[in-house]
Formats: C-alpha cells, sequence, structure tokens
C-alpha cells in the first residue's frame, strides 16, 4: 500500500479542473482504456482529451498499460488507472459497533474488521477505538500515502460540515466535530455522512448495473433510514438528511413515541429496536413460546430471536415479521409513486428475516403503487451486508477528491491534505 506519490503540481483554472475530472473519472470506470476512446466518451477534443491524459499521466494517477487491439492501424496502448496511487480508510459505525477497512482507490477493501461498541458510549470513547483500528491497519498496511478518510454514522449528517445533527440512538454526538478530529490526527481530508447513504453508494458500486442508477437502499437496523440514488448520483437533500424514513408517521400509531419526540414514526412501530421491545412483551405474556424460551436462556430478546422464530414457525415472530414489511411497504409505496426508482435494496439486521419479510414488503408495495411505477421494480436484499457501507464509504472519498473543484485544490499542491481541501 505504500504505491508512488508524485511531486508534480499543476495550476489548474476551472475549465481545466472540469476536464481532468473527468478524464480520471472515466478512466477509473473502466479501468484501461485506449486515449481515442476517453476523448469520445468524455466528449472532449482529441487535443483536450491528450492534453489531460499527460497531466493526470504526470500526477501519477493514470499510467501507460499494454498496447490494445489494432482497429486497421497502429495499435493503441491502453491508458489505466492508477488504484494504488493512494490509500482510503473507512469506518462504519453502528448502534452496537463498527467495521473498518482500508482501501486502494478502486474500493478493493483490505483488512476489514469489526469492533463492539455501544454508539450511546459517546465520541471519544467510541472514536478513540476506531482510531485505534485505524493506526493498526497503517501499521500492518505499511500505508505511506493515505488520501482521505470516509466515516458512516447511524443518524443525520449535515453533509457540508460533516456534523452529527441531532442523531436520535446517538446521545453525546449532536454537532460533535467528527471530521474535525480525523483530520487534525491524520492531516488528510475527512467526509462524513449518514450510514445508509453509503449502503446506496455502495450497493451502486459492487452491483455495477445500470439498475442501480435509480435506487431506494432502505436499511432496517435499530432504526430505518433510506439512500436514495438518482441517475446514479447520491440525494442529500439541502441539508444531508433527505431519506429519513423511519420518522414518517404511520397512521393509527400516535400512542408510540419515538425517540426524535414525536408520535407514530416508522422506526418507532417496526424498527429494530421496537422489534427488541415488543419481543419481550410476547414472551413475558406468554404470546410467544419460541421467544419464552430464549428469554429463560438468555434473559434478553435480540433483532435475531425473533427472526429465528419466525423461520421456525412461531406465530406470533411469524406475524410480527410480516407487519414490520406491511409497515415498512405502506411508506415505500408512497416513495416508489414519488420516486419510481427501478431498484430497491434491503439491509440491516431486520433485513435477515429473509423471504418472509420481502414478500410481506413486496405485497404491500404492489397493493399502493401505481402499475406503472411497479411494472419494472425489483425489490431484494443486498448481497453485499457488510462490504456495501465500506465501499460507499471508499465512493464517497473519491468522489469527493476526484471531483472538480476539490482536484483543482490539490494538485496544486501535489497530494490531497487536510489543509488543500477543507480551507
Amino acid at each position: 500500500m505504500a504505491g508512488q506519490i508524485s511531486s508534480t503540481t499543476f495550476e489548474l483554472d476551472a475549465d481545466g479542473a472540469q476536464c481532468l475530472a473527468q478524464v480520471i473519472t472515466y478512466v477509473r470506470k473502466t479501468r484501461s482504456v485506449t486515449r481515442p476512446e476517453i476523448a469520445t466518451s468524455t466528449g472532449l477534443s482529441r487535443t483536450l482529451a491528450t492534453k489531460y491524459i499527460d497531466v493526470a499521466l504526470e500526477l501519477n494517477l493514470l499510467q501507460s498499460g499494454e498496447v490494445g487491439q489494432s482497429t486497421g492501424g497502429r495499435a493503441p496502448r491502453l491508458v489505466n488507472f492508477n488504484s494504488n496511487a493512494g490509500a482510503i480508510l473507512v469506518a462504519e459505525l453502528g448502534a452496537t459497533g463498527f467495521n473498518v477497512a482500508a482501501s486502494d482507490l478502486n474500493g478493493n477493501l483490505l483488512c476489514t474488521t469489526f469492533a463492539n461498541v455501544q454508539i450511546s458510549d459517546g465520541p471519544d470513547a467510541v472514536l478513540t477505538l476506531v482510531e485505534n483500528s485505524f493506526d493498526d491497519l497503517i501499521s500492518t498496511l505499511k500505508i505511506k500515502n493515505l488520501w482521505g478518510i470516509g466515516i458512516g454514522v447511524p443518524g443525520p449528517v449535515e453533509f457540508a460540515t460533516g456534523l452529527p445533527v441531532s442523531p436520535p440512538i446517538m446521545p453525546g454526538w449532536d454537532k460533535f466535530p467528527v471530521r474535525e478530529r480525523f483530520s487534525t490526527r491524520y492531516k488528510v481530508p475527512v467526509w462524513v455522512d449518514n450510514d445508509v447513504n453509503l449502503m446506496a453508494l455502495g450497493e451502486h458500486a459492487l452491483r455495477n448495473d445500470s439498475i442501480t442508477n435509480e435506487l431506494i437502499f432502505v436499511k432496517i437496523g435499530s432504526g430505518i433510514g433510506a439512500g436514495i440514488l438518482t441517475h446514479g448520483q447520491l440525494h442529500r437533500g439541502a441539508q444531508g438528511c433527505a431519506g429519513d424514513i423511519g420518522h414518517i408517521a404511520l397512521p393509527f400509531n400516535e400512542n408510540m413515541q419515538c425517540r426524535c419526540g414525536n408520535l407514530g414514526c416508522l422506526e418507532a412501530v417496526s424498527g429494530g429496536l421496537a422489534l427488541i421491545r415488543d419481543a419481550e412483551a410476547a414472551s413475558n405474556n406468554n404470546e410467544s413460546v419460541y421467544l419464552g424460551i430464549q428469554k429463560k436462556v438468555k434473559r434478553r430478546i435480540e433483532v435475531q430471536d425473533v427472526i429465528e422464530g419466525s423461520n421456525n414457525g412461531d406465530r406470533w415472530c411469524v406475524e410480527r415479521v410480516v407487519k414490520v414489511g406491511s409497515d415498512l411497504g405502506s411508506v415505500l409505496a408512497t416513495l416508489v409513486n414519488f420516486h419510481n426508482p427501478s431498484l430497491i435494496v434491503l439491509g440491516g439486521s431486520v433485513s435477515t428475516a429473509g423471504d418472509k419479510l420481502l414478500a410481506s414488503i413486496r405485497e404491500t408495495v404492489l397493493s399502493r403503487s401505481l402499475p406503472l411505477a411497479t411494472r419494472d421494480l425489483q425489490i431484494r436484499i443486498t448481497d453485499y451486508p457488510i462490504e456495501c457501507g465500506l465501499v460507499g464509504a471508499v465512493e464517497m472519498v473519491i468522489n469527493e477528491l476526484f471531483s472538480s473543484e476539490n482536484l483543482r485544490k490539490w494538485v496544486a499542491v501535489g497530494r490531497p491534505s487536510q489543509s488543500s481541501i477543507h480551507i
């Protein structure tokens, strides 16, 4: 992971930065391509394409590859994206633990690890453990060229500042300077976002299918949230809290108070913590034989106990999983009519309930949405339950590093740094 660090610098105007960003982004997505193909696909003239390919080569972001196939004249030499030019560190924080990984610039994850910790322990305790995990990765992989850090948290984030804002399941985190803490320690640019936004980005990158260009990714964990892609781009909204569907009110649930302070929110009725709350009551009231046995053995009911009870045919567990699906489906039906996605993907701990949950969601969405909106709609559970959030964090960092605005800033000093981007 040491790579080659370029000492070359370039002063670019806004148009030049835009051209360079187009070239780098296209080659990164195609991995290996000819110069004429770059010009054609980016819409740049051959002269401009050649100019900025050469700039990217000098910056060591692109490399000359093998000779390609001839189409009648001289065989062209391929241009490759240099995924080892820099390294990225990422962390995905959840309610009860976090995953960390290092990555190259193509999103290939290395040394993924998980640590148990309660997000409610507060930012200092949790982020100290994340920093220790990062330091271990840097030491183990001998990372010398760290270019950026991406952090996902299970709550609303003001993306422009990297500040969590009134996150319901994160006491003590409101407006905590997460970005500043990591950028000061590691001297690289840092971006922070809601975890489900990153899952949507990761699903898009990992699946590499045009169907994900219009995607709603739903995380059903302790809370419920959604990441929304339009034309392959993440929709964050004006302040960064688009997709917070867990706080959409369900009718006839006005007596159920949510942690946000409102009544009848989706996650207060059918989120993971709501599932545990209701399961505890069911085990105490002898409504579920399976959960009653589990309570005696474990003394504490977890989401997985409800899922296993459903898989074993326990009536209460089956009905509760189906209700989660119908509650979520009623909200998703509104989003389908409004957004018209091609694909809805489910992730998070409750999504492991599998076919019963999926069937209930599908039935509700299909019955409450317009036929044209659901004609080609697919609803499925993610194939990447661990990777999608981490890969999404890498994609977030790469998208920001190679945006024309940020690219212009850091190529002037030779490499990304805290001071060159977070000004």
